[in-house]
């Protein structure tokens, strides 16, 4: 049994880093490693260093959240080496031991060890995966959150913050200090025009602070927009165990992906940026297109095809997908609804040929990935992605029955399987949910998730009509009726 440090001793066809490690200087600073991050920007990376390359643009990772102390403890004895398993649908997969992570931050323990670290002249990005509900913007106003208990507190003592708001100002305002130019903030999150919402939100927190330190975040720190995608299912004691079995490695947290990985970033990096464009990413001046695409398209799917694939019986997305119900659900939602609300095309991409792809990949089996960990979290997701698409609809008069049907689905989801539900307005969701039967309706008054959609009747129609038949006769039948 061998340790992703132990690079010497990794068996035949384990990748390991091709690169001294101890020759790496960290030049990106990343908040919210999880696993997308380590699969995804970490995998980019590491492919730039095995040719060689970008050996002043290691990562130094930061937790932020009490759980993030047991990534600390297992990068930490790991050497911040990792395992990224790769898994193919006819069951081959692809192993490597990813070194482009050369130290890890946790927050709590040191706040100001991690500002010195992003106020350090050699640190030129900062990156963030802290996921679309990290913002603190409200879905409704799209203001700042400045009450939340955490950023008052921080507020309060802002030299040891605890926020991502907290540590990137206050390292950025000790640069400026210092004469120091300031660092690029990449959002590397699923939202809409992702490096404009931190660029508010960073913002917004700074000018709390201090009115002229709020400008010069606003007018004086760069925020490319980016679009990320890679499938990356949460980690499990049996990817652990399958690891040790068939290749006798005994890593404590690996990463298990698809082969598919997208990378489409805004090329605006005032202190330089890796070479990623030579690795496969896409370097652009406009990633709007691409991020519409990619959220209205894979994203939203997400969010159609979970609940009423849960309240079918399936557990994982593969199984899902092999159902012809979910897959003419997917096909009816991208045909009438998603590519018709695209703004505009993504220069290069095929739509058909884009779907079905998705397709594909959702039907991976080798990926198992739950519903359940699409179906989490929804109030951040389904404003983020499946609500933009009703409402540019709703605005050229086009009918929007197949979103309206996925909202009902999971007020059915939280009505009937209550303890399932993750989500971090849980108790108002489930609680509207529980109120279906004398107020239907209600369960779209909430204007902090639906605006003003409550009132509106081409939206609240076809959303009743999906609901009824949910709750009367049963999701095949509200399947059948919506795509038959």
């Amino acid at each position: 049994m061998t340790s992703p440090a132990q690079s010497a001793h990794l068996p035949l066809g384990v990748e390991a880093p091709r690169y001294a490690r101890s020759d790496l200087t960290v030049g990106i600073v990343h908040i919210g490693v999880g696993g997308f991050h380590r699969s995804h920007q970490a995998m980019y990376l590491d492919r730039l260093m095995n040719q060689g390359l970008a050996r002043d643009w290691a990562i130094c990772g930061v937790g932020l959240l009490p759980g993030d102390a047991r990534m600390r403890d297992v990068l930490r004895a790991q050497d911040h080496r990792y395992t990224l398993v790769l898994r193919h649908p006819d069951g081959h997969e692809e192993v490597r031991v990813v070194g482009s992570l050369a130290d890890y931050l946790f927050v709590p323990d040191d706040p100001a060890a991690v500002v010195s670290r992003m106020a350090d002249p050699a640190t030129r990005l900062v990156t963030l995966t802290i996921t679309e509900g990290g913002y603190n913007l409200s879905e409704a106003t799209g203001e700042f959150a400045g009450d939340a208990a955490a950023i008052v507190a921080d507020l309060a003592d802002p030299a040891r913050p605890l926020t991502a708001f907290g540590l990137v100002v206050e390292a950025l305002r000790v640069r400026h200090e210092r004469g120091i130019p300031p660092f690029a903030v990449l959002s590397c999150d699923n939202i809409s025009s992702n490096g404009d919402v931190a660029r508010r939100a960073f913002s917004a927190y700074a000018a709390l602070r201090d009115q002229e330190l709020g400008r010069f975040v606003r007018e004086e720190v760069a925020f490319p927009n980016s679009m990320v995608d890679r499938i990356t299912p949460q980690t499990t004691d049996a990817d652990r165990a399958s690891l040790r079995e068939r290749y006798g490695i005994d890593d404590g947290w690996p990463v298990i992906a698809e082969p598919f990985a997208q990378w489409v970033v805004e090329d605006r990096f005032p202190l330089g940026r890796p070479d990623w464009d030579l690795v496969g990413a896409q370097l652009v001046d406009d990633v709007v297109p691409y991020e519409h695409m990619k959220l209205r398209l894979l994203n939203a799917s997400h969010q159609a095809m979970c609940f009423f694939g849960i309240l079918l019986g399936h557990r994982y997305v593969h199984e899902a997908v092999a159902d012809p119900l979910i897959a003419r659900l997917l096909r009816a939602y991208w045909d009438r609804e998603g590519i018709v609300s695209l703004p505009g095309a993504a220069p290069g991409i095929d739509l058909a040929d884009y779907t079905a792809t998705l397709l594909e990949r959702y039907g991976n089996p080798a990926i198992a990935d739950t519903l359940a960990r699409l179906a989490a979290e929804t109030s951040d997701r389904i404003p983020k992605f499946l609500l933009p698409v009703v409402r540019d609809l709703l605005a050229t008069g086009r009918p929007v029955d197949v979103s309206a049907a996925v909202v009902a689905s999971w007020a059915r989801y939280a009505e009937c399987r209550p303890d399932e539900v993750v989500d971090n307005r849980r108790s108002e969701v489930i609680a509207a949910a529980q109120r279906l039967s004398e107020d239907p309706v209600g369960f779209l008054r909430d204007p902090e998730l639906f605006g003003d959609l409550a009132d509106q009747g081409r939206f609240v129609d076809p959303y009743l009509r999906a609901l009824t038949l949910l709750r009367e006769q049963g999701v095949r039948v509200a399947l059948e009726a919506l795509v038959g």
